[in-house]
């Protein structure tokens, strides 16, 4: 079976769970070798393992991507570990509090803007000098369909989603003579620990309890959120990582400056 990315080098942000860390596996499932940039030491790590338990090559750099200093690293860690950067994928990213829009506090707005989007911008930042190096690159910004439409009770998410898209197009302009290309992926429900956590929003006693019982109960709050899905189930990290690697690969190279719904539906209502 070919390899997509034999000989490749591939950065992923917020590979310590969920959709980074299906990325970053399927990134060196296909040959390629991966920086697993998470702020979770113990999470970045174990995907390393899994990465590397399958035979694949991979190496951890914790990174938050609000910090300008841990980007330029991550990127410098992948270049001088592995000579290159061919490949990124920024996902890291947080779901904030849900409250309505007057509710939200400054701090919350400030924290959520800073590692949804300026977390993005700081990673291509320093991704894109890499990649001009060799003339050639592709990077996937992770949005949602937060980015697409507006969300109840999640107005700092949403306008940070809605934003890298706009970014996103905008890098797509100015490096696509160069051999980049830059487009972004916004996912639906994906069930991950942020999704269920974010169905049981808030910071009270109550809803902090709430969501206890929601990480008790898995399979129940899966279920529940499932049945509100035009498919009838939540997404899969691996079928986001899926259209990631196909927006990586050579099979998109007249692809540019998208952003790519993976939501079974969702916004087609």
């Amino acid at each position: 079976m070919e390899r997509r990315f034999e000989n490749k080098v591939a950065l992923v942000t917020g590979a310590g769970a969920g959709i980074g860390r299906a990325t970053a596996k399927a990134f060196a499932s296909e040959g390629a070798q991966t920086i697993v940039a998470d702020i979770s030491g113990a999470g970045g790590t174990e995907t390393v393992r899994q990465i590397r338990e399958a035979g694949g090559e991979a190496a951890f750099v914790c990174a938050d991507v609000s910090r300008a200093a841990d980007c330029e690293a991550m990127v410098a860690k992948a270049v001088e570990l592995y000579g290159r950067l061919d490949c990124a994928h920024n996902n890291a990213g947080i779901p904030g509090t849900r409250v309505r829009t007057a509710d939200c506090s400054e701090d919350e707005w400030d924290r959520t803007i800073s590692v949804n989007l300026k977390g993005i911008w700081l990673a291509m930042k320093y991704e894109l000098p890499a990649m001009l190096k060799n003339r050639s690159g592709a990077i996937v910004n992770t949005s949602s369909v937060a980015g697409l439409v507006g969300m109840w009770k999640l107005s700092a998410y949403s306008a940070s989603k809605h934003a890298i898209i706009g970014l996103t197009k905008s890098a797509a302009l100015e490096y696509c003579r160069h051999g980049i290309r830059v487009n972004a992926v916004c996912p639906g429900l994906i069930y991950t620990d942020l999704v269920r956590d974010a169905a049981v929003g808030g910071k009270s006693p109550a809803t902090v309890a709430r969501r206890l019982v929601a990480r008790a109960f898995g399979p129940f709050v899966k279920s529940w959120i499932s049945s509100r899905q035009p498919s009838g189930r939540a997404g899969l990290p691996e079928e986001v990582a899926a259209a990631v690697l196909w927006l990586c690969s050579d099979a998109a190279a007249y692809v540019n400056g998208q952003a790519l719904a993976v939501d079974g539906g969702f916004t087609a209502k």
